[in-house]
């Protein structure tokens, strides 16, 4: 093998389709506005106390301008063409124009933690009330997890590698670290990096309320009448977190292509770290978790001095919260009183393959405007009082240096730090 070219890495777009709009400019102005896109399901019939989600408003697959009818049915796994949407909002808000030669040099990484489940779903039916022949050809395709990238480079005709980095919760990070590596050591010039998840599924939901992870919510509760706030990390009376759909891309840049493309740059990814548990498939285990960010503060090569914010993985769950703050405090020591630290799930929910991703793009923009997104909903919890969280409005102060923390189901972890340029 060639030697890596050491190619520094840039930030040069970003899509995405949240609870707060299908696209990424939507999802920033309702965010900064301090909004939350929760609300009663929609997508299916529940019967749970778990039944606030995140859906993405508006979303109209058939109105999108590259599909028709037929696209929409044959491939009914939602995350395809989600991924398909985004990555094009992505690219054509980076600059980049697909042609002979940009095309070979352009990869694609989108990570998931549930892949084409809808799918799966929808073909079970099938074969139960209609029999076995009405089981749709595409079935397998729509469970691949590398289709989605694929079908977005049949989109924009790039010819690059396309797979996906399968984190769980923490694909996102894990397809930009991937990528940037990739960039890095010369094997393409540009990656669309990232994830997508459609959990809103009856299944899904039921399975995620009895190992209680999302919200119940009951009269009592402060989200009873306003499901806006259900999600609430850091906060005293945190209950679980709120299942959301979306999808998230960043795209990657070589700092060679971005000059010779005549490119703009909107962050340096600059540190990654990734490690795993070996501990529980759901309870985190802080030592590894203090080792990923660690790690990427010193990929960075920084000190954990040197970080001005903290994209906190930030679920709402009583003990990861705890936990995240635990380790927080290993890393930056009594310093950690000065560094704000945000959730964006208090907003979003959780998107859990996309939400790294979406997350970076919301850094990435914080940095670029100076502004820090908050944490909504906060009520502050007596266990911990060294912590600002950013509480309830977003507030004006620039950073150079960001630490976003993704971790995910099977002990996985992975952080980036960013700078802002």
């Amino acid at each position: 093998m060639k030697a890596p070219q050491n190619r520094r890495v840039f930030v040069i777009g970003y899509g995405a389709a949240t609870p707060l709009g299908r696209t990424f400019e939507s999802t920033w102005k309702r965010a900064v506005r301090g909004e939350a896109g929760f609300r009663k399901v929609t997508r299916c019939l529940v019967d749970s106390a778990c039944n606030v989600v995140g859906e993405i408003p508006d979303w109209y697959p058939l109105e999108l301008d590259f599909t028709d009818a037929k696209e929409v049915y044959n491939w009914n796994a939602s995350f395809v063409i989600l991924t398909m949407a985004v990555c094009k909002e992505a690219l054509e808000k980076s600059g980049v124009v697909i042609d002979s030669k940009t095309a070979p040099r352009m990869a694609c990484l989108i990570g998931s933690a549930l892949n084409g489940t809808d799918a799966f779903r929808i073909a079970m039916h099938d074969l139960e009330h209609r029999g076995p022949l009405r089981v749709s050809p595409y079935l397998l395709p729509n469970l691949c997890a590398n289709l989605p990238s694929g079908k977005a480079g049949m989109l924009l005709k790039f010819t690059g590698p396309v797979f996906s980095p399968q984190g769980a919760c923490a694909s996102g990070n894990h397809a930009i670290g991937i990528g940037a590596r990739m960039i890095r050591d010369g094997d393409c010039d540009f990656v669309l990096a990232g994830g997508a998840d459609a959990p809103i599924l009856p299944e899904l939901i039921h399975g995620f309320a009895n190992m209680n992870a999302t919200i119940k919510i009951h009269p009592k509760d402060r989200a009873w009448t306003d499901p806006a706030q259900a999600s609430r990390p850091f906060s005293a009376d945190r209950k679980g977190f709120v299942l959301s759909e979306g999808a998230g891309v960043v795209v990657l840049a070589a700092e060679e292509a971005i000059a010779a493309h005549g490119l703009a740059p909107k962050a340096e990814v600059l540190g990654v770290g990734w490690t795993s548990d070996a501990y529980h498939y759901t309870i985190p285990n802080p030592a590894t978790i203090i080792c990923a960010m660690r790690e990427a503060i010193d990929d960075a090569g920084l000190k954990p001095d040197d970080i001005n914010y903290v994209n906190a993985h930030g679920t709402s769950t009583p003990k990861g919260d705890r936990t995240e703050v635990k380790c927080l405090r290993e890393v930056f020591g009594r310093r950690i009183e000065k560094i704000p630290i945000s959730s964006n799930k208090s907003q979003l929910g959780h998107t859990l393959g996309a939400t790294a991703a979406i997350e970076a793009a919301l850094t990435i923009e914080g940095m670029r405007q100076g502004l820090i997104l908050p944490t909504i909903n906060f009520v502050p919890d007596p266990e911990l009082p060294d912590i600002d969280v950013v509480p309830n409005a977003v507030r004006r102060q620039k950073q150079e240096f960001a630490l976003s923390n993704a971790f995910g189901f099977g002990g996985t972890n992975c952080c980036i730090v960013f700078r802002g340029v």
